[in-house]
């Protein structure tokens, strides 16, 4: 046993530094609760994947995962097995032999992680009872018609029983059960009621109420503390889901949350502030090359130019050298992920950039999911146009270098006139007529099915971009998550965010923020907020954050016509970079990389883990904190180099992406750089809590 164990703050190198003494995993049971647990949603399910490897390698045969079954996802993503751990096989046996269906096996990704999967379905017959249960347990109700609520029922009363059937046969362990939002709620709740002799924690991801209020464009971060809870859930037909998820964070013994934004968010939605802040992660590959992420780049870029050939065809008046590929990804929310104020901006930087005669071409691309009939035949047909062109200049230069390589054989200089001939010259110019096009480009790859009343579109119409030849913004919106099967843009979401220039964000209603994150392992600069969970992490990590690629919007403190012009100047100085400027920041923003680490993010895990057994069994696991662990002083230190920011010396209009800056090519050293980087990430931060003492206002925020 843990006993007299107590964890420290000590110094290292300056840097405070969170001393995480081992716990002693062979005497423990780690289960992770999840709605999203082989089964993708959301962002939950990117959390639990990308976590699994550095769980499993701490806690070994002693981790699983508890999950819903879906044939589907049991078939193509988890190998059948029989549990290896007595307690959990002889759990799965009881609850199989008393009328459940309850499978077991490895879940196919990294770490290979245990699953226990209940078949939902299949014990639906229990419903009526378990109501009853989850009545006496903490007197919440649930309405018949909300299905989705009712299966949350079910699985959360499967959950308990199984960890009931666990704790019965641990032999001596002790188990820690970690629950995440409202979905896995109901377990928690009922394993507390019954007493089991569990360690729990509950994480919140994004509060129900919170996201309801955001979507209806209430100012919802200045008024906070003036919501009258109780009502606005009633009003929405979501008061027992609230109840559900106040429930679960007030019976656990540790509550996290996943930023310092969200933690603020919950103390006043759900009554109880945050424990323990535990940012998410990303598995983050390293390149054997050091700048093979930016030969990446370079591919994938010429792909989105293939594309953007066949969709402009007739139109294409700009120089894709000197064209820049933009984006904005994720669920279909015009509000909360900040496409209102991502087309305002677009509107105004088309304004500024014809105004300077700018000869750099901005392409934006929408990857948004809607409803959708199909492919839009004009789309369909640019990409035809285009490979048709091809073709022809294909067979053209092999009729043409065979002829001057015959030519150059017999040792003379041919005649231009003598290879090329009118046939040639025929079929050259039928395909330059092919081009020809009376309509402008579209602005959707699909017909959409509320075409008129869908909220990009008709912003679309109100600000007039439309892609003309005038325009030097173009949009295009994709209502569809992007396949490498797709016969319009072949690219995986990895490949085409490789491909682009910068990913923009700007999002109101945003916890973490996987997006912008997933951006930053990739090496592509991005725009977020100091309303996102990510944007807070890097505002207080990184002393300079524009000058590593990471634009972060305040939409917190400004009014949105200021947030908008605010997006608007970080748009346009991206704009005025060179290819050089370009290519610095690019280099930067991979090395922010190492912070997004689950091997370091890790350890927040392990401080809840910590305190909740301290918790949940006082007298066996005793934790001290010395001094509050804080993750304050320490920064990600500005670049030596000058200027601090790439766009710090830049001329008042954009230039040609090939231009270099020679000074500022003699000041950015590099290697010295990425070294004096690799230094400070290695140098360990503490974990982040949010200490018990002043309390923090909802307006009030370390930027």
């Amino acid at each position: 046993m843990l006993r007299g164990r107590s964890l420290s703050v000590t110094s290292l190198g300056g840097l405070p530094q969170w001393e995480v003494e081992e716990l002693p995993v062979e005497e423990l049971l780690l289960f992770e609760v999840a709605w999203e647990v082989t089964n993708k949603v959301g962002g939950i399910y990117t959390v639990i994947q990308t976590k699994a490897k550095t769980t499993a390698d701490e806690w070994g045969e002693n981790y699983f995962l508890i999950g819903p079954y879906f044939e589907h996802n049991m078939k193509t993503q988890v190998e059948q097995c029989e549990p290896v751990n007595d307690a959990v096989r002889r759990a799965v046996d009881a609850m199989n032999k008393h009328g459940c269906q309850v499978h077991f096996g490895r879940w196919l990704i990294e770490g290979s992680p245990y699953v226990v999967l209940f078949d939902i379905g299949y014990s639906a017959w229990n419903l009526d009872r378990w109501k009853g249960d989850l009545w006496e347990a903490c007197s919440v109700g649930i309405p018949y018609h909300d299905r989705e609520a009712n299966d949350m029922l079910i699985f959360g009363s499967l959950t308990a029983w199984f960890l009931k059937e666990v704790t019965d046969h641990a032999d001596g362990k002790h188990v820690v059960a970690q629950f995440h939002e409202w979905q896995a709620g109901i377990g928690l709740i009922l394993s507390r009621a019954r007493k089991l002799p569990i360690a729990t924690i509950f994480t919140t991801h994004a509060t129900l109420l919170g996201r309801y209020l955001c979507a209806a464009n209430i100012d919802f971060y200045n008024h906070l503390d003036k919501f009258n809870i109780d009502k606005e859930a009633g009003e929405r037909q979501i008061y027992h889901r609230y109840c559900m998820e106040r429930a679960s964070v007030h019976c656990a013994h540790v509550f996290t949350t996943v930023s310092e934004i969200t933690a603020i968010e919950a103390e006043h939605m759900l009554k109880r502030k945050p424990d323990v802040v535990t940012p998410n992660g990303l598995n983050v590959k390293k390149f054997s090359a050091v700048h093979e992420f930016q030969n990446l780049h370079a591919m994938y870029k010429a792909r989105i130019q293939d594309f953007v050939r066949g969709h402009f065809y007739g139109h294409l008046d700009f120089d894709l050298e000197k064209t820049l590929f933009l984006f904005i990804a994720g669920r279909y929310e015009f509000s909360n992920k900040g496409a209102d104020i991502f087309l305002e901006s677009l509107s105004r930087l088309n304004f500024l950039l014809r105004m300077h005669k700018s000869d750099i071409t901005v392409v934006v691309f929408f990857i948004m999911p809607a409803k959708t009939n199909n492919f839009n035949v004009e789309t369909l047909k640019g990409q035809a146009v285009r490979k048709q062109l091809w073709d022809v200049a294909h067979s053209v230069k092999e009729k043409f270098g065979k002829k001057l390589y015959d030519a150059l054989l017999r040792g003379e200089i041919p005649d231009l006139n003598d290879i090329l001939d009118r046939d040639d010259l025929t079929i050259m110019k039928r395909a330059i007529f092919s081009t020809q096009r009376q309509s402008l480009p579209p602005v959707t790859t699909h017909n959409m099915i509320d075409d008129s009343t869908d909220p990009i579109l008709s912003t679309i119409r109100r600000i007039g971009l439309f892609n003309n030849r005038t325009d030097r913004v173009k949009v295009i919106l994709h209502p569809e998550f992007l396949s490498s099967t797709s016969p319009l843009l072949p690219m995986d979401y990895e490949e085409f965010v490789r491909g682009c220039h910068l990913g923009v964000f700007p999002s109101y209603y945003e916890p973490w923020g996987y997006t912008p994150a997933e951006c930053t392992v990739m090496g592509i600069p991005s725009v977020t907020t100091n309303l996102s969970g990510f944007g807070c992490f890097m505002q207080e990590h990184v002393a300079d954050p524009t000058a590593y690629g990471i634009y972060i919007v305040d939409r917190r403190f400004r009014s949105p016509d200021d947030s908008c012009n605010q997006l608007t100047k970080f748009l346009y100085g991206f704009c005025k970079q060179s290819r050089r400027q370009r290519i610095i920041q690019r280099n930067r923003t991979e090395r922010l990389s190492d912070l997004l680490d689950w091997r370091y993010l890790g350890r927040y895990y392990q401080h809840a883990r910590h305190l909740t057994l301290s918790r949940a069994f006082p007298d066996k696991f005793h934790v001290e904190l010395t001094s509050p662990p804080t993750t304050e002083g320490f920064k990600y230190p500005r670049p030596s180099s000058v200027p601090p920011s790439p766009s710090g010396s830049q001329a008042s209009s954009p230039q040609s992406s090939d231009v270099e800056d020679e000074v500022e090519d003699e000041r950015y050293d590099e290697e010295e750089e990425a070294e004096r980087d690799r230094l400070n990430i290695k140098s360990p931060f503490s974990l982040s809590h949010v200490p018990h003492g002043k309390k923090k206002l909802h307006g009030e925020y370390k930027n």
